[in-house]
Parts: structure tokens; C-alpha cells; sequence
């Protein structure tokens, strides 16, 4: 961990806003992922975010908006997100979201063939389409017109906007947790 982890207590004010922000969704929907220390401390992305509130703040509202305007199935949204951060190698973020990922349906299986960075096989239309455009951005370069055009069949215009834009705040997201080596809870003695 390159950045020490930064309890409640000894937080500027543009900090304790930040803070106090992602905390109460932490505390609301991240369920039994483990984001915070015993002394309320955040770990994975949000510490960076809290270290650099001039660039976290912007950053946690992008991440936001994303699960609060998304209309993609849960299932589809964290597929995306798993193709991703996986193609980066962000260990925080894989945990994280192999938690969220079945959590919103999608099986074990699955889960973890996407997490280790291949193609399931048994992947549905939806799932495939999604999974293609996700991979397709994540390598880099210009995204293909019918992978462009199948995406906005499948899920419309505004489904493939989200599948870019998630692709893009998760590449941000895992950038900033490889940066600044965040590691994984219980499996890593400073997470």
C-alpha cells in the first residue's frame, strides 16, 4: 500500500465530505464487502480518492452516477465492470466485484472465468454482447461498428453509452488501485 489509510478523525473538510459520502454508501449497499477498517479507515479506490479530494471527488461522483442512472441488468452492469477491471489485474476491484457480480445474479462460474480474464463459453445473448464491447474497449483502439451497432440493438443507445462509460470509470478506477498498491482484505496484511 503506497497510501497509508486515513482514519475519520484527522480529515481536512473537503475530506470529511467526501468521506461522509462514500461511507453512507458503503454502509448501504456494499453489504459483506469489506471497504473500511476497524477504525472507519477506507481501503480500495477510496483512499486514494480521499488522499486527492480535488481528483476523488469527481471522480466517486462519476463512479455514482453510474449505479444511480443505470439502467443495464445488474448482472450486465457487473459483467462489464468485471471484464475490465480484470483486463487491468486491479485486485481490490476484482474481489469487490465478484461480490457484486453474484450478488446480482451472476453465477459462480461465470464470475470467475470472466474474473481470471477468458470468455465463458455459456455466456447469454445479452451477456455476450456486453462482454464483447467491454473487452473490445478495453484493449484500446476504436471500437468495431457492429460491435458498436449489435450493443445498441441489445440494449439501445443509452446501454451501450453505459457500457462505455463503465469501461472507462473502471479502467480509472483500476488504474488508480494498481498505482497505488491496494490490496485485497484477508489477503493482504495492509489492506
Amino acid at each position: 500500500v503506497r497510501l497509508a489509510p486515513l482514519p475519520p478523525t484527522g480529515l481536512t473538510g473537503a475530506q470529511q465530505l467526501l468521506y461522509a459520502d462514500m461511507r453512507a454508501a458503503i454502509d448501504s449497499d456494499f453489504g459483506e464487502l469489506v471497504a473500511h477498517r476497524n477504525d472507519g479507515a477506507l481501503i480500495g479506490p477510496f483512499n486514494g480518492w480521499l488522499h486527492y479530494p480535488q481528483f476523488g471527488s469527481p471522480a466517486w461522483a462519476f463512479n455514482r452516477s453510474l449505479w444511480e442512472h443505470g439502467r443495464l441488468p445488474g448482472r450486465v452492469h457487473q459483467l462489464v465492470i468485471l471484464v475490465t477491471v480484470a483486463k487491468f489485474k486491479a485486485r481490490y476491484a476484482i474481489y469487490g466485484h465478484e461480490y457484486f457480480a453474484e450478488r446480482a445474479g451472476l453465477p459462480e462460474d461465470k464470475v470467475a472465468t470472466i474474473a481470471a480474464g477468458e470468455r465463458p463459453a455459456d455466456l447469454t445473448h445479452d451477456e455476450r454482447v456486453a462482454y464483447d464491447m467491454a473487452a473490445a474497449l478495453s484493449r484500446g483502439g476504436a471500437l468495431p461498428e457492429t460491435t458498436y451497432r449489435v450493443a445498441v440493438g441489445c440494449f439501445g443507445e443509452h446501454g451501450a453509452a453505459e457500457i462505455v462509460f463503465l469501461v472507462g470509470c473502471f479502467s480509472m478506477v483500476a488504474v488508480t488501485l494498481n498505482a497505488f498498491d491496494a490490496g485485497v482484505p484477508g489477503r493482504d496484511e495492509t489492506a
